[in-house]
């Protein structure tokens, strides 16, 4: 059946992808995003496609996005300003995008009569976790800005979704990866960082010892698991879409091929990230099929999207996170 739905940051990496996988099932999509770090580049493939809309607008202004949800029958929140770094040197306009933005959509999507409303929320909640593999029951432990924006998002989704009947879904992502992951703006997720080192060959810039093991999870299957959601007929959940399995940081540097320099562990940050998909499995039936070794391929097969992204250095990398340690190293 041909829905209408909505993408919000669905220029953006993991958005383009699920706006990819809407398309090929015959939806009618459009897309918000305000273009901040997504880009029409990843959504080039669909150009001319009537299916398509993209609308350049920012969705925390609630009176530029609502008429666009008229007869929409999922909504898909995506959009977000991501990154440890910067939530922690700017976390009023952090609140703004994710926060504000999160209650915008969800006005919108309210007032529209919406079916169904989709939120992608952050492992990023259980911050150091207590258990793992990680449920969602596990204690949330909350270490810089960008984690307790995206966390207090989930809570709005989640309060709609109890006040007002909106039947809500959020998938806490776990270290999504694949093409098209952000090459520019902050220091952040490994892979950019990495396949940029690499095209200049220079060494893999490895925090600690390399032994940080993460959920690396590939992000068409991330894509599955957001329409998998709303074909579904659950609300009011919580759900860990990650691999269900660990990778630690040398073999991502083994995999890929390189010489690797260590720079100091970063306070807050985790040993380790580790889904429990065992909820998700059981509502859904979702199970993650890309292998981690498949994804790296794909990544090197791809790697000349990397070639304009910011080359980081020890030093670099030090000077902006100088910040992270003075704020979290207590």
């Amino acid at each position: 059946m041909m829905r209408k739905v909505i993408v919000t940051g669905g220029a953006g990496f993991i958005g383009s992808h699920l706006v990819d996988r809407l398309v090929e099932k015959g939806h009618d999509v459009l897309v918000l995003d305000n273009l901040s770090s997504g880009c029409m580049e990843n959504l080039a493939v669909h150009t001319d496609n009537s299916k398509l809309q993209v609308v350049e607008v920012d969705i925390a202004n609630f009176q530029d996005i609502k008429d666009y949800f008229k007869d929409v029958t999922w909504v898909f929140h995506l959009a977000a300003l991501a990154d440890v770094v910067p939530s922690i040197q700017n976390p009023l306009k952090y609140h703004a995008a994710n926060v504000d933005g999160t209650i915008s959509v969800l006005e919108a999507a309210r007032n529209a009569g919406v079916k169904r409303f989709m939120y992608a929320a952050s492992s990023s909640c259980y911050g150091i976790a207590d258990k793992y593999p990680t449920p969602e029951t596990a204690l949330i432990r909350l270490e810089y800005p960008y984690a307790l924006t995206k966390y207090l998002g989930e809570q709005y989704v989640l309060h709609w979704g109890k006040v007002y009947d909106l039947p809500v879904v959020s998938l806490r992502l776990f270290n999504v990866y694949g093409p098209r992951v952000r090459t520019s703006g902050a220091y952040g997720a490994v892979f950019g960082v990495f396949l940029a080192q690499k095209i200049n060959n220079k060494p893999f810039t490895v925090v600690g010892d390399g032994t940080q093991a993460r959920d690396f999870t590939f992000v068409t299957d991330i894509a599955d698991a957001f329409i998998m959601a709303a074909e579904s007929d659950i609300k009011n959940e919580v759900l860990n879409a990650g691999s269900g399995d660990t990778y630690i940081i040398n073999y991502l540097a083994e995999l890929l091929g390189g010489d690797v320099v260590h720079i100091p562990k970063r306070p807050g940050e985790p040993d380790c990230t580790y889904a429990d998909i065992s909820k998700i499995r059981k509502l859904l039936g979702w199970n993650p099929k890309v292998s981690f070794e498949e994804g790296v391929k794909v990544m090197l097969d791809n790697i000349d999207y990397w070639k304009d992204a910011p080359l980081w250095t020890p030093e670099t990398i030090s000077e902006v996170t100088r910040e992270w340690f003075e704020c979290l190293s207590k």
